[in-house]
Parts: C-alpha cells; sequence; structure tokens
C-alpha cells in the first residue's frame, strides 16, 4: 500500500472517530440535560431523589363488589377474601422488613389502602385511614413498626367483614380511580410507586360506563360472551375489532402495578376468559404508560409469596 493511501485511510478514520465523538456528545448532553430537568422538577431533597429507588411508597386498591361474596362465589378450598388478606399480608410483610434493613438517615417510606367507591359505612373509612403510614427519620419507632405490622393484619379482616355484613355491593370503580385519583394518591416525586390492586380483573360501577367505539371503561362476563371472546380465536377477534378498556389517564410511567387475584367466573360458558382479562389489563396498563407491571391469578396465598416478594425487592 504506497503512502497515498495510507494518508487518505488516516484521514477517513479521524473523521468518523470525530463524528462518533460528536454522537456520544450529544447524547450524553441529552441524558444529561433530561436527568437535569428531572431533578429540578422533583420538589424532594437530592438526597432523597439520589435514593428514590429505595424509598418504598405501596398503595393498596381493594375491589370490594361483589367478588369477596362467599355466597355468590363460593371456594371450598380458600374463600376469596382469605386470599386477599393474605396478599395484603405479604406485601405488608415485604415493606415491614424494607423499613428494617434501611439506614435511618434515608428513611422515607410509606404505606396506605383505598377503595373506590368509599363505602358508606363510616367505620371501614376509618378503619383504612389507620393503616395509612409514613416513616421517615424523625417518626420511626420501633413501637410504629410493631404497630404497623399488627393492623395490617386486624384492621383489612374487619374492612372485609363490615364490607360484607349488608351484602350491598355497589361495584369497585377501578377505572375512575385511574382517572381522577391515581397520580395524586399514588404517586410520590420521591419515591418508588407500586400500586397493588387486588380485584378478580373484572370492572364495573353503575356510573361509569362508557363507550368509544369497541373500547369501554368497565367489563363483565357477559361482555366477553357478548364480544365473542369465548374461543380460541378470541385474540384474533379482539385485535380486529379493538377491544380494550379505555385509556383512563396517561403519564405513568413513575408507577408500576401489581395486580392480584384475576379468576374467570364464566368458565363453563368462556374456558379462555381469564386469558382475554388479563389482556385488557396488559393493554390498558401500557397505554398510560405503565411500564413495569404484573398480573396473577387468585392462587393461594402462599404460593404467590415469592412473586409478590420479588416484585416488590425488584
Amino acid at each position: 500500500m504506497d503512502i497515498h493511501k495510507i494518508k487518505i485511510y488516516s484521514i477517513l478514520a479521524l473523521v468518523i472517530l470525530f463524528f462518533n465523538s460528536c454522537n456520544s456528545d450529544k447524547k450524553e448532553l441529552k441524558i444529561n440535560k433530561k436527568n437535569q430537568v428531572t431533578k429540578e422538577s422533583f420538589d424532594c431533597p437530592e438526597f432523597l431523589f439520589k435514593n428514590k429507588e429505595n424509598n418504598l411508597n405501596i398503595s393498596f386498591l381493594l375491589d370490594l363488589s361483589d367478588r369477596i361474596s362467599d355466597e355468590k362465589y363460593p371456594n371450598s378450598t380458600m374463600s376469596y377474601t382469605d386470599r386477599d388478606l393474605g396478599y395484603i399480608e405479604t406485601v405488608s410483610e415485604s415493606f415491614i422488613n424494607h423499613i428494617e434493613s434501611k439506614k435511618l438517615v434515608l428513611m422515607n417510606d410509606k404505606i396506605q389502602l383505598y377503595f373506590d367507591p368509599p363505602p358508606l359505612d363510616a367505620t371501614i373509612n376509618k378503619k383504612s385511614k389507620e393503616l395509612k403510614r409514613n416513616f421517615n427519620r424523625s417518626n420511626i419507632s420501633k413501637d410504629q413498626i410493631d404497630q404497623t405490622k399488627i393492623d395490617y393484619k386486624v384492621l383489612p379482616k374487619d374492612i372485609y367483614t363490615l364490607a360484607k355484613k349488608d351484602g350491598n355491593y355497589v361495584g369497585s370503580d377501578i377505572w375512575r380511580f385511574f382517572k381522577d385519583k391515581v397520580k395524586r394518591y399514588c404517586v410520590e416525586e420521591c419515591n418508588r410507586n407500586i400500586l397493588v390492586i387486588i380485584t378478580d380483573g373484572y370492572i364495573y360501577h353503575e356510573d361509569t360506563r362508557l363507550t368509544e367505539e369497541n373500547r369501554t371503561s368497565y367489563l363483565t362476563p357477559s361482555m366477553l360472551r357478548n364480544f365473542d371472546l369465548t374461543n380460541s380465536k378470541w385474540n384474533n377477534t379482539y385485535d380486529e375489532k379493538g377491544f380494550g378498556f379505555i385509556p383512563a389517564t396517561e403519564g405513568l410511567g413513575d408507577l408500576e402495578v401489581l395486580v392480584l387475584g384475576v379468576v374467570n367466573h364464566d368458565k363453563r360458558r368462556n374456558p379462555y376468559g381469564k386469558d382475554v382479562i388479563e389482556k385488557y389489563w396488559e393493554d390498558w396498563l401500557e397505554s398510560m404508560g405503565v411500564f413495569k407491571y404484573k398480573i396473577y391469578g387468585a392462587d393461594l396465598p402462599t404460593n404467590m409469596e415469592g412473586a409478590i416478594q420479588d416484585f416488590i425487592r425488584k
């Protein structure tokens, strides 16, 4: 190879290196700029922001509709109420284990419980307020931690008992909760936000029945039959006709969602019901910007412990 060609190749190599360096600088600048904007937008101390992923903010959203009725949906192995209570206990224990392992100076962790609409029984609302806990370096104590352990074993059971007492189930407005409340109630700027939804997967409330073409704000077993989502080709039908939930909001990239208790109440007429329900939820969560989510069936709490703990531990 002559000197002339060597010089040309050397120049080309330098040019390529120069442009790669420029592109790299631009990417780095873009990332830094994004990080800078993000930090400026958070109204929390810098040391908490840096530890954001280790600051848990766990919210429960309970479906207290007729799914918890032992008369309507009996289960000889374990009632759905007892399954729910087992899930709540596992999540709360994971939360307690988390805060017990943290340094005091970095303590900024929260746990709370919601339902929508709020029950008419004032006692239920009072007990839910008692489950709202905020641990920080100025208020945490062993007594408070021990009391939280007790309360999350006792008070949820009281709530379910009271919710079933009169047998007047008004439904669960999960869609409206996402539209109007999830950002205000469940997303904190300095925390890793986890919403644990305990539901059979069906959504219905008499005041929230919206329809936009083949998308709805609610879902019932009869709808799946009417939509012909009951055979092995249900996925094709779902995609072709554009079924799914109407997005209730957007911008939920800072929220992780764990759905527990999905069950097909119409197995004899629709053997694919659970698969369809999960598809509805997956598409809905993604349409609202949720990046991390898991959807599980109504398995026994002991079988779900590992999955729940892994989700919370990341």
